[in-house]
């Protein structure tokens, strides 16, 4: 089961970072006036922004279930994720890609290249940081499944969140390093330009991903493959059951299932012998699949043509 401590883990650990980095990137761009030091200060401001968003998801995604939402607030979680998404296409992406052109339209020349490579270096270490601890703690989780399922995959939105957001500012500073270098070695700035409209895709590629990934999960995602069999096989392996006629699941919250099913019973039993098979039923699913904090069983007969 996933559990909320590990993605908030992650989440400080990135807010940390990119708060500080943020400030070192944004004393480096005054120092020199590199666009791809600007682009990545406002990748920085805006990363350390949506860490907020996630904090401030999993908090409303708390409350009990009132009137208004009987099944709770978990799906907040999902769309402040979503929001993320929204904030690093245009406060992250677009910016920068706007910005690129424009220095490559009209280059200016670097004022103290060499400053700006040591802060970026810097930078690095402190991504790497939280990258590593994004990745500590989304391996908890992830199992045998492959890093890239895992993100496609995950009922967590956190920490794909985050692994792609600490992936993308790695990858970003990697970026801006070799264009500012290359800046500093040919004398030509229009490489700080190209690095900034590299820097600008990139978000822009890692937002439209994530943004996919949390629109799916806000529309509604079934349950693992694995938690469904296992709910089947413990419906159907009940003695007073049947046949299964049909069973639907889905996650109203990362750690959150509803499961509803049909169930045709046995035909000599009672009401109260029903009653009875339900109540186990259900608490035979809650043992075994502790995210299925939501079940309800109907009781019918199978139709045979």
């Amino acid at each position: 089961m996933t559990t909320p401590g590990n993605s908030t883990k992650a989440v400080l650990a990135a807010l940390l970072a990119n708060a500080g980095i943020a400030v070192a990137k944004f004393a480096g761009f005054l120092i020199t006036g590199s666009a791809s030091m600007l682009a990545e200060c406002v990748h920085s401001v805006a990363d350390s922004g949506n860490q907020c968003l996630l904090l401030l998801g999993g908090k409303r995604a708390r409350r009990g279930a009132d009137e208004a939402h009987p099944f709770g607030y978990g799906r907040e979680r999902y769309f402040w994720a979503f929001v993320v998404a929204m904030v690093l296409f245009s406060l992250g992406g677009a910016f920068a890609i706007f910005e690129g052109i424009t220095k490559i339209q009209h280059p200016h020349e670097l004022d103290s290249a060499r400053v700006a490579i040591a802060i970026l270096t810097m930078a690095a270490v402190l991504e790497g940081f939280s990258l590593r601890t994004a990745l500590v703690e989304s391996r908890l989780m992830k199992g045998t499944a492959s890093w890239w399922s895992f993100i496609r995959h995950s009922k967590n939105p956190e920490l794909p969140v985050v692994l792609l957001e600490d992936l993308g500012a790695v990858v970003g500073l990697l970026i801006a390093t070799t264009a500012v270098t290359a800046s500093l070695v040919t004398g030509n700035a229009v490489y700080d330009g190209y690095g900034t409209l590299a820097i600008g895709l990139l978000l822009t590629t890692i937002a439209i991903i994530l943004a996919i990934e949390m629109k799916s999960l806000l529309i509604g995602e079934a349950a693992t493959g694995e938690m469904v069999n296992t709910i089947r096989a413990i419906i159907e392996g009940d003695p007073a059951v049947e046949r299964l006629i049909h069973m639907r699941t889905q996650h109203v919250g990362p750690e959150e299932v509803l499961v509803g099913a049909k169930i045709n019973f046995n035909d000599n039993l009672t009401i109260e012998d029903v009653s009875i098979a339900v109540n186990r039923i259900e608490g035979s699913i809650r043992a075994s699949v502790s995210e299925a904090t939501l079940i309800y069983l109907e009781p019918d007969t199978m139709t045979v043509p």
